[in-house]
């Protein structure tokens, strides 16, 4: 079986608290986008061990193939439903450390690719408990459709976006990698909102640019000029809307036309656009 992983990016990014056991509340909504991997499975009945294969673009931070996120699915999936040996190719398009969710489309894709291949009952709910064993982010890839999501990703309310039909996405990331850990370590105090992620998507676009913000902003970008500087090349060029994407390091922009960007100053920015 061959699926395509894709990418999300955030529409806002509110941190809302923190949690006894230290992990963040946020508040924000994911959109996914067809930027994507290429994931091959094969099960291996007379085998007993599973095998990753990877293949990265270029400039891409593939880790260690024993920690990949799509070989901790399979072990995660294993422990509920009997699964044999897997064979996996991924091929990566989406870019690492860009907080577009690539490592967790790759582990959640895997999962429902796995109750496919072996019909395994589960249900949707059930693989969402699973992924959110792998990561915060995992959990939305399993319906794999626009929704807002609260507590540390798990807690998923369908989103409509008809605003968004026909608007030009354009996707920058300069040659920086952000960890997660790092941009949570950074955080700086964040006062509340007053107002929610539904209420902001719910205004027309050209009313999001001071209420929908990602609270990461303020750390990343005096510690990383160049993301700054890209949002504000974006607006240059025409944007309606631009903003930072989970913990960086990616930057997206929703226009009415396709946005022409001088990207010279930034050699090896990574540069994607679509229209939705």
């Amino acid at each position: 079986m061959i699926v395509y992983p894709n990418a999300k990016l955030n529409l806002g990014l509110f941190v809302t608290g923190r949690r006894a056991d230290g992990y963040h509340l946020l508040e924000t909504a994911f959109l996914p986008i067809p930027l994507v991997d290429t994931l091959e499975l094969e099960l291996q009945p007379e085998s007993g061990t599973d095998r990753l294969q990877l293949e990265g673009a270029v400039g891409a931070d593939l880790g260690a193939v024993e920690d990949n996120l799509v070989l901790r699915a399979v072990r995660a999936l294993r422990e509920l439903v009997p699964i044999p040996a897997v064979i996996l190719r991924l091929k990566k398009e989406i870019p690492s450390g860009a907080g577009m969710g690539g490592g967790s489309a790759d582990a959640s894709f895997t999962l429902t690719a796995l109750r496919e291949l072996t019909g395994c009952a589960l249900t949707d709910a059930e693989l969402e408990r699973v992924a959110l064993t792998l990561g915060a982010d995992c959990p939305v890839f399993i319906a794999n459709r626009p929704a807002v999501a609260r507590g540390i990703g798990e807690v998923l309310s369908p989103l409509e976006l008809p605003q968004l039909e026909g608007r030009w996405l354009t996707v920058v990331k300069p040659q920086l990698h952000i960890s997660t850990a790092e941009a949570f370590r950074g955080l700086l105090p964040i006062a509340p909102k007053g107002y929610s992620i539904e209420e902001v998507l719910a205004a027309p676009l050209e009313e999001w640019r001071e209420r929908l913000v990602n609270d990461f902003e303020p750390s990343l970008f005096p510690r990383h000029p160049e993301l700054a500087a890209l949002k504000a090349a974006l607006y240059a060029a025409g944007a309606d809307f631009a903003l930072l994407t989970g913990s960086g390091a990616a930057l997206y922009a929703l226009s009415a036309q396709p946005l022409q960007l001088d990207l010279s100053p930034w050699p090896g920015c990574f540069h994607w656009q679509t229209r939705l």
